[in-house]
């Protein structure tokens, strides 16, 4: 097998993508001939997995998205999936879904309170009158890079934005809009008084069982203007939105830098200004955030083996230090803003290579997808449901043993030393 040369296909004709493959000496060829590794847009993707053209993967092609991927990077289907998997875990009875004296979920509470417009527009009036001072961010289900956002701290802002004003249902401005209208997170931690978010790589080679690794060379993104929870600066997206499509625009904008810090840089920074513990608390708790997320998908994500997932996740972290998922996206930007973010992003497409192929050579969708430790690179191993679950039977055995210790307070205290990842 190790003779066959990989042909590859793709529709992004990216640097970093196309300085990979040539590194590799794999052939380009074109969308209809037969391909072995097809790095495509989303919609591409959906054309492929379209049931009405049949198309059928062999044993020997990869392809970048999952059929269904947005269920997980659309912003309502994520919330959608959070909220059920929540629910089925309380009906399980499951510790996971334990909840506070005002019934809000002590372990499972990473996304800020979210409704659907219009469905949930009845919902969301009860939920804004109970505070009606609040901040609220309204985002367009079906797009990125900060397009379409705003934010309300009155319901007359809504309706006025609405197409009928007259009547008391909720419409949006177009029937096929639909919004996801969610608590805005007014406490963000600001370093040097500006608000930034958190850009973390998430590999998915399988939802069940779930395997995934995580990128240690994320990277904060920060807002060029200070901070100011002031209402009247409320239309002011240098200071809400860390999108640099939307910051390369501003007058602070500082080229050399993109307005970037490496996840490394901050950890750093909290380490020195709020303690180790706090910081690694911190750390473990994204990634607690970042596997039960895509646990919420597993039983809706169509888990074709000729699949894998690059997810770019958007975190903010408020002054509480809590990550909060705002959103996910399926086809995380490649275009580098600065010289820096060309170098990782090409390492992030070089190790997620090796990982989905690894060897370089034509892939076989047969094989277990765990390959070797020497292929991470910059990636670590989060979670791998069969460790886990091999670790916990382990577990429970012992823990029979010696009459029956049972779970930390999140079930997740016991870090194996087996590369299981963390429970």
């Amino acid at each position: 097998m190790s003779g066959r040369v990989v042909k590859f296909a793709t529709d992004q004709d990216k640097t970093v993508l196309m300085g990979n493959f040539e590194k590799r000496g794999w052939v380009q060829v074109s969308p209809e001939e037969d391909w072995n590794f097809y790095w495509s847009s989303v919609q591409t993707t959906r054309n492929i997995f379209n049931v009405d053209t049949g198309y059928r993967l062999q044993d020997d092609q990869v392809i970048n998205h999952f059929p269904n991927h947005y269920e997980l990077t659309r912003k309502d289907l994520m919330v959608k999936n959070i909220k059920r998997y929540r629910k089925e875990l309380d009906k399980e009875g499951s510790p996971l879904a334990e909840k506070d004296e005002n019934g809000k979920y002590i372990h499972l509470d990473f996304i800020p309170v979210t409704f659907l417009l219009p469905a949930d527009y009845n919902l969301f009036v009860e939920e804004f009158r109970k505070n009606p001072s609040s901040t609220w961010i309204m985002k367009p289900t079906g797009k990125a890079r900060g397009i379409g956002i705003f934010l309300i701290n009155k319901l007359s802002q809504l309706k006025k934005w609405s197409r009928d004003s007259r009547t008391s249902s909720f419409q949006a401005p177009s029937a096929k809009d639909a919004y996801v209208i969610a608590k805005y997170i007014d406490n963000p931690l600001l370093i040097g008084g500006k608000k930034f978010d958190l850009r973390i790589y998430v590999l998915v080679t399988t939802y069940r069982p779930l395997k995934c690794y995580i990128y240690k060379l994320g990277f904060c993104r920060f807002c060029t203007v200070k901070y100011s929870a002031n209402v009247n600066e409320l239309d002011n997206m240098f200071i809400h939105l860390t999108n640099v499509s939307i910051q390369k625009h501003g007058e602070e904008y500082n080229a050399q830098h993109g307005g970037k810090w490496t996840v490394h840089n901050l950890r750093l920074y909290l380490e020195g200004t709020r303690g180790k513990e706090v910081t690694d608390k911190l750390f473990d708790e994204m990634n607690w955030v970042i596997v039960h997320s895509l646990k919420a998908m597993a039983n809706v994500m169509a888990n074709d083996r000729h699949c894998f997932e690059c997810y770019g996740y958007d975190i903010i972290i408020d002054d509480n230090l809590k990550p909060w998922l705002i959103e996910v996206n399926a086809s995380p930007s490649l275009t580098s803003t600065t010289a820096n973010d060309r170098i990782m992003k090409y390492n992030l497409i070089n190790d997620s290579l090796n990982i989905v192929m690894p060897n370089g050579e034509p892939p076989d969708v047969r094989w277990n997808k765990i390959p070797a430790k020497e292929f991470y690179g910059n990636y670590e191993l989060l979670y791998d449901e069969e460790l886990a679950q091999a670790d916990s039977l382990e577990r429970d055995s012992k823990s029979r043993l010696a009459g029956g210790q049972g779970f930390g307070t999140r079930g997740r205290d016991a870090k194996s030393k087996s590369q299981a990842t963390w429970k």
